[in-house]
Formats: C-alpha cells, sequence, structure tokens
C-alpha cells in the first residue's frame, strides 16, 4: 500500500486539493475575512438581514458552521492520516467534500422563498464529513479519536437543529451553545496535545532541560471537567450551579495551561501562540460562569466572545498557519508578517470581549474589532495562500 507521502506525491491534479487543509485553510480564512464585513454591512447599509436570516444569526452560523467547520475539516483531514495510518483524502474525493462545503456558503446567501433547500445544502457538508471520519478512525480501530467523532457529529446535529429554528425556535440557542461547546472541546482536547508536544520539541531543540509536564491524571480530570461544565452549560447557561462549575473548569484549564511552561518558548510566536489561544479558552470559561454568578456585572457576550474570537480564533489562525508551514516544506518559524497576524486576531479578542463592559463605546468597538478580526485573515490569506495553492517545496 502507498505511504501518506506518495499518495499526495502521485497527485497529478491542482496542488490545491492533493491534502485536505490546502482548500480548507485557504477559503476559510477568505471567508473568515469576508463574512463579518458583510454582516457589519447588513447592519449599517442595509435592512439587517443576510439571505433568508437575520444578519446577527447569519453571522453566528457562518462563524460556527461555516468558518469554523472549514477549519476543523482541514485539520482532521491531516491530522486523521497521522493517527490512523491510512491514506489521506486527495483529489476528486477531496474536490466533491470541498464542493459541499462551498455550497453551504453559497445557500446561506439565498433569499427567504430558499430557506429549506438552503437549509439541507448546508446541513450535508457535516454529515458527510462526520460520516467520513468515523469511517477512516473505525477502519483502523483508533479508538483513541473516537471522541473526536462524536464530537464532530454532535456539530452536524446541532447545524441541522440551527436550521430547524424556525419550526422549534428553542433548538436555535441550544444549537448555538452547542457549536461553542463541541469547538471548545475539541480545543481543550487537540490543543492539548500539541499545545505541550510542539512546546516539548522547541524546549529540546533549545536545549531546555525542564519543559512542560506530561499528561497525567490531573490533564484527564480537567478535561473530563471542562466537559460536563460545557454540557451544564448548554441545558442550563444561567444556573448559578452551572457558572460555579464553568469557573472551576477555567481555573482548571489555567492552571492547566501553567504546566505546559509556555514562557519557555517565547522567542518563537509559532508556539507560544499555541499557549495565548488555550489561555483565552480558560479566560472564557471563567467570564461565561460569572456571567450565570453575577449577572450584573459581566455580559454573557463576554464569556462566548473569549471562546470564539479568542480562543477558536486564535487557536485556528496558530495551527493553520503552523500545519501550512510543515506539510508544505517550510520551517516552523514564525516570520515577521506571521508575528503580525497573531497580534491583529489577539488585538480583535480583546476588543470583542471588552466591547460590552464599556457601554459607551461598545458600537465602536464592535468596528474595531471587526476590522482587527478581518485583517487577520486577510493577512492570512495574502501570506499563506501562496503556500497552499503551489506545490510543497
Amino acid at each position: 500500500m502507498a505511504t501518506t507521502a506518495q499518495s499526495i506525491r502521485r497527485h497529478s491534479g491542482p496542488p490545491l486539493f492533493s491534502f485536505g487543509f490546502r482548500p480548507f485553510f485557504l477559503f476559510s480564512a477568505v471567508w473568515a475575512a469576508v463574512a463579518v464585513p458583510i454582516w457589519v454591512a447588513s447592519m449599517t447599509l442595509g435592512d439587517g438581514t443576510v439571505g433568508s436570516m437575520d444578519g446577527r444569526l447569519w453571522h453566528i452560523h457562518e462563524m460556527l458552521f461555516g468558518y469554523l467547520a472549514g477549519v476543523i475539516a482541514g485539520f482532521l483531514l491531516t491530522a486523521v492520516p497521522n493517527w490512523t495510518g491510512r491514506l489521506p483524502v486527495t483529489g476528486t474525493k477531496l474536490v466533491g467534500l470541498f464542493a459541499l462545503w462551498l455550497a453551504g456558503r453559497a445557500a446561506g446567501l439565498l433569499p427567504a422563498s430558499m430557506a429549506g433547500p438552503a437549509a439541507v445544502i448546508d446541513s450535508a457538508f457535516l454529515v458527510v464529513f462526520a460520516a467520513l471520519i468515523w469511517r477512516e478512525v473505525l477502519a483502523a480501530k483508533n479508538r483513541r479519536n473516537l471522541p473526536v467523532c462524536l464530537l464532530v457529529s454532535v456539530l452536524a446535529a446541532a447545524n441541522i437543529a440551527f436550521h430547524l429554528r424556525s419550526q422549534i425556535p428553542l433548538f436555535g440557542p441550544g444549537a448555538e451553545r452547542a457549536a461553542v461547546a463541541v469547538v471548545t472541546c475539541l480545543i481543550a482536547l487537540i490543543g492539548g496535545r500539541v499545545t505541550p508536544s510542539f512546546t516539548q520539541n522547541w524546549t529540546q531543540a533549545h536545549g531546555i532541560l525542564k519543559g512542560p509536564t506530561a499528561f497525567n491524571r490531573f490533564d484527564a480530570g480537567v478535561l473530563a471537567l471542562t466537559a460536563a461544565a460545557l454540557v451544564a452549560w448548554v441545558a442550563a447557561p444561567l444556573q448559578p450551579l452551572t457558572g460555579a462549575v464553568l469557573v472551576i473548569a477555567g481555573v482548571a484549564n489555567l492552571l492547566r495551561l501553567a504546566r505546559w511552561r509556555g514562557w519557555l518558548a517565547r522567542r518563537e510566536a509559532l508556539v507560544w501562540i499555541l499557549h495565548a489561544g488555550y489561555a483565552w479558552l480558560g479566560v472564557g470559561l471563567v467570564l461565561l460562569g460569572l456571567a450565570a454568578l453575577v449577572p450584573e456585572a459581566v455580559p454573557f457576550t463576554a464569556g462566548v466572545h473569549a471562546l470564539t474570537t479568542g480562543a477558536m480564533g486564535v487557536e485556528t489562525l496558530a495551527m493553520m498557519t503552523r500545519a501550512t508551514r510543515g506539510h508544505t516544506g517550510r520551517a516552523r518559524v514564525a516570520d515577521r508578517s506571521t508575528t503580525a497576524i497573531y497580534l491583529l486576531i489577539l488585538s480583535a479578542a480583546a476588543v470583542r470581549v471588552s466591547a460590552p463592559f464599556l457601554t459607551d463605546w461598545t458600537i465602536a468597538l464592535l468596528a474595531i474589532s471587526a476590522t482587527l478580526w478581518a485583517l487577520a485573515f486577510a493577512g492570512f490569506v495574502a501570506v499563506y495562500g501562496p503556500m497552499l495553492w503551489r506545490r510543497s517545496l
């Protein structure tokens, strides 16, 4: 049987479809840079709607089930072959899968008269992708990664529930929280593997003897606590007990992060950005918990955006830049452009989270955050786009 590397070398079509990370990272970033300005324009220049949805709902959907789903697909299509030893999805099959994702983005712009078909078109991608991941992991008997399969399936179900909100209104908010919870769990699970691993590699390469603490029962306990807190949040987001568990989970994740000793790699942006993204996860959980415990002091949206703009925005850009450099034969070292991209997304997160606290400046801060977000992803497209659509070095 051909190896992954041989399969990629044998690919004779466009380089863009030689490996899953290429089309999904590139066009997810394009969509992230474009979708936020579309939402802002709908509020300021239009009637507040995009396609068949209220503009705010469209924005939520396209960030959770459009951008994030695309990045998750790009990451897993690259990681799963390494986990399972099976061949990657390339060529025609990858084109078909990517076309499903792209059709979903186009469907979201259809008019209200096409809302039903648009929902079906959009839902297809995550359903097919979840089935693909299950097939690969089960065929390889790779039980360690069954939780990843389950989380992708829950994300697919949440997308379907999101579209059913017109028939069952309660499905809408629950679907949004479920999607945020799924991606947060993926960051805690996968980010909890790669962040200490990459930090360990860097510290060893630079002669630093004491690196990150290895995975142990504490990490397993934090993962279980995080999952329990997020399940409680999906079911009852404003209950004081939920708030208390979320705060504890957030603090536990920050302690977990401290055990990885990220400050040792402060000279390499490609490493410290992973720690920065994980820090937002801990902060986001704490803010969500405080929003339930002291809602008069901590706005609900602050915690949500600490997780979405912060943890998810930062971690996805961190992984996309690192994976692109590594899988295209480039040194895993951040240049000035990459560091600028990181500073833009970190600034976007800080401004967005602060906006609901500073009520006199909220609108201006939202505009600034949206601009910084769009610039960060446009920067990724400009710097990393040529690496993604050309053949590897």
